[in-house]
């Protein structure tokens, strides 16, 4: 492997580490170190852009006292926002979720998750819609999703008991790509979704912001149902180097090309045993962000890695 380019710049007291790493493949990877004030900056200003919809209608939150008050403008298939409020919005008769995010779960829950189908029945975005396990047991029994590839729970207070209903649940057995974002997911649902026999079809799943932690990890790491992934997200999970090094020695993982690790408690032991994978081969992204990795080891190791598809290495 031959070693391109190294780059240090200096901006406003901060410190942009920056190199590319020429494989023998000749394709190029980038590698990018983030000094720690400008992953907060990042984040800071997506916390912002995020919030102002929901802070710009929350007087609509706080008068929601007749069935009229409820009817806010609602997400396109595409994610974008649309609708007017008012009698306009399509999203608007039965307490659908707009702009504005709502105190608590839809008045009519199965009205709201047929709104939220797409025509076609493969698609549907619950995304903060807080359907709680009561959602998810009607969501589970209904026939109209039983063609479902793309489920968004995100933030929806699902917890373990709630996975528990989706992983049996064969209505979702053609399940694709799943995102339990923010649900307070242990171990223990972890391993609920590693053992279903309904999640074999998963291809990209999304578990950022839970708690499933090393052993939850090991789970994933040990079940067939992983050996579809191509993207696994499982940022803020209290993920140590025990969890990294059951990513790099499980071969279920052969087809992941995306891995977010971002704000765990993996160290320079960790990172170096993903970098030096032999079953990660299909490999492309792989963010390290805000974890704690010694920077100064982290270049040599960036160096020597010998993942062969890896484009892109996120570190803090």
């Amino acid at each position: 492997m031959l070693f391109r380019s190294v780059k240090r710049f200096q901006s406003r007291k901060k410190t942009i580490l920056a190199f590319a790493v020429l494989p023998r493949n000749k394709k190029e990877i980038s590698i990018v170190l983030m000094h720690k004030k400008v992953v907060q900056g990042v984040l800071v200003l997506g916390w912002l852009v995020w919030s102002l919809p929901a802070m710009g209608h929350s007087s609509h939150e706080d008068q929601q006292t007749s069935p009229g008050a409820e009817k806010h403008g609602g997400e396109d298939k595409k994610g974008h926002m649309s609708g007017k409020h008012g009698k306009g919005g399509k999203h608007g008769k039965h307490g659908g979720h707009g702009y504005g995010r709502r105190m608590g779960p839809p008045t009519d829950i199965p009205a709201h998750i047929k709104e939220r189908l797409d025509p076609d029945g493969t698609k549907v975005n619950l995304n903060r819609s807080q359907i709680g396990v009561k959602g998810i047991k009607i969501l589970a029994e209904m026939p109209e999703l039983k063609n479902v590839k793309s489920l968004a729970l995100q933030g929806n207070k699902l917890g373990d008991e709630g996975v528990q209903i989706l992983a049996e649940s064969p209505t979702f057995k053609h399940t694709e790509k799943l995102s339990l974002w923010g649900n307070e997911i242990s171990a223990q649902g972890a391993r609920m979704l590693a053992e279903s026999p309904n999640m074999k079809n998963l291809k990209e799943l999304k578990l950022t912001r839970n708690r499933i932690g090393d052993e939850g990890v090991e789970a994933l790491a040990a079940s067939e149902n992983s050996t579809a992934l191509t993207f696994m997200d499982l940022s803020a999970n209290e993920i140590s180097d025990r969890g990294a090094l059951a990513i790099a020695n499980s071969p279920r993982f052969a087809n992941l090309k995306t891995l977010d690790l971002y704000n765990n408690r993996i160290s320079t032991e960790g990172m170096k045993a993903l970098l030096q994978s032999k079953n990660l081969q299909s490999l492309e992204m792989l963010i390290l962000v805000r974890n704690e990795i010694d920077m100064e080891k982290a270049d040599e190791l960036a160096k020597n890695q010998s993942l062969p598809s890896l484009r892109r290495l996120e570190l803090e």
